[in-house]
């Protein structure tokens, strides 16, 4: 005898089909969000408010904070992370301060929903001798002149040499490069617009890729992006993220970093070779500065790390 079907999960109620829809285009067109962080937010907040609705709200109105506050436990218990509680507790806090402000709500039950902190690792990053080893490997790899490695030297010199992120990387247009003064035009999260200096070994490696690399895979579909695929089309993240793994494979003893890693590495480079906190802020794109100092607790283990392994009474 052949088992039951897995009935099909009851769709969402016409009133949270309403709410999200509305929240999504407000994410959109009014507060301009990316695409991926929409589809985030709209996917959270649709998984509170059909849970809600599943155990006896029928509209926004019946929402209080105790009933916020089950559906955090109810995911606690079924072994959400803390950073998941976090991210989904936000994206339902900034649901309903919107529908507060948009007068579907008199008042904001989510206003006092807390959630447990996240835990604050300290990322991986690699030491001075490592980046240089890493960057020395793709510019040997570039004496070839194949037009990749050409692109891929580029890529690692400014990924390192600015700290943008991966998005923003692929993101830059030929024309975001000011080669004359050595600074890229970066738009980062909610598209906020920065300038991020970079130094001479980066402005070489962007400048050897433009005048022989980029020309050799340029085609109709280019456009005006600044690190193209050998179909000449834009560069995407994934593709970016293999050559950092794959470049690394090739230092000894460095850790498994991606893009991302980078980022990490110079800001903790930047900020032990003396750099201001508020300016490493700026370079990144930093909100807050207190995403900033995670950056100092790197610096401040590691050289606790070295202090263990060489003072004699540590």
């Amino acid at each position: 005898m052949s088992a039951a079907p897995t009935p099909e999960p009851s769709p969402a109620p016409a009133w949270v089909a309403r709410c999200v829809e509305d929240f999504a285009d407000h994410l959109s067109r009014e507060r301009d969000r990316s695409e991926h962080t929409v589809r985030a937010y709209v996917g959270d907040v649709r998984a509170c408010l059909t849970w809600c609705a599943a155990n006896g709200s029928h509209g926004l109105t019946d929402i209080d904070l105790a009933t916020l506050r089950a559906w955090l436990g109810t995911l606690a218990s079924g072994g959400a992370a803390r950073a998941t509680l976090s991210r989904r507790s936000a994206a339902v806090r900034t649901f309903f301060a919107w529908a507060r402000r948009s007068g579907l709500l008199e008042s904001d039950p989510a206003l006092r929903l807390a959630s447990p902190k996240r835990a604050r690792t300290l990322p991986d990053v690699l030491t001075r001798e490592g980046a240089t080893a890493v960057l020395d490997i793709a510019a040997v790899a570039a004496d070839d002149e194949d037009p990749i490695h050409l692109r891929n030297r580029a890529i690692l010199e400014l990924l390192y040499a600015t700290g943008i992120r991966v998005g923003e990387l692929t993101g830059l247009d030929v024309g975001d490069v000011d080669r004359s003064h050595r600074i890229v035009r970066v738009l980062g999260k909610g598209r906020k617009e920065r300038m991020v200096p970079f130094g001479q070994p980066a402005d070489e490696a962007v400048a050897t890729w433009l005048e022989h690399g980029r020309p050799a895979v340029l085609t109709g579909d280019s456009g005006p992006a600044l690190f193209l695929g050998r179909r000449g089309r834009r560069v995407d993240p994934r593709q970016v993220r293999e050559v950092v793994h794959a470049l690394l494979r090739h230092v000894p003893d460095a850790p498994d970093l991606g893009p991302h890693g980078l980022r990490h590495s110079a800001a903790t480079h930047l900020l032990e070779g003396g750099a201001d906190l508020r300016m490493v802020q700026e370079l990144l794109g930093h909100a807050s500065l207190a995403t900033t100092q995670l950056y100092t607790h790197v610096s401040l283990d590691r050289l606790r790390q070295s202090y263990q392994q060489a003072h004699p009474r540590a």
